[in-house]
């Protein structure tokens, strides 16, 4: 018979470092729906949500973005995308501490 009268103490904490936060959100159409997909400051991305989601309005509120997002940098994240989407792509840069408070979308891992 166990000694723990059915309650378990928690295992050890894994200690993996966390993923860094979240510093662009791009709004692009995507074949007729707009997205917003979520960047690591390399550019790997980390999550992809509807466009109309709280946590975009949240994240973006206040921020002016940039239009387009046709630099070379955005070639490879955003291969899947038509030139003309990414022309009308919105591109927000988080500062740290918004990212930081925005993580939860891509800082989970």
């Amino acid at each position: 018979m166990s000694q723990v009268f059915g309650i378990e103490s928690p295992g050890e904490h894994s200690h993996t470092p966390h993923r860094k936060p979240t510093r662009y959100v791009v709004v692009i159409d995507s074949a007729g729906t707009t997205i917003a997909r979520f960047f690591l400051g390399s550019y790997e991305q980390v999550a992809e949500v509807d466009a109309g989601a709280e946590e975009v309005a949240m994240m973006t509120r206040g921020l002016e973005p940039t239009r387009g997002a046709l630099g070379e940098e955005w070639d490879r994240p955003l291969q899947g995308h038509s030139t003309a989407e990414r022309r009308n792509a919105d591109v927000y840069t988080l500062d740290a501490n918004a990212a930081a408070s925005g993580a939860a979308l891509g800082a989970t891992g």
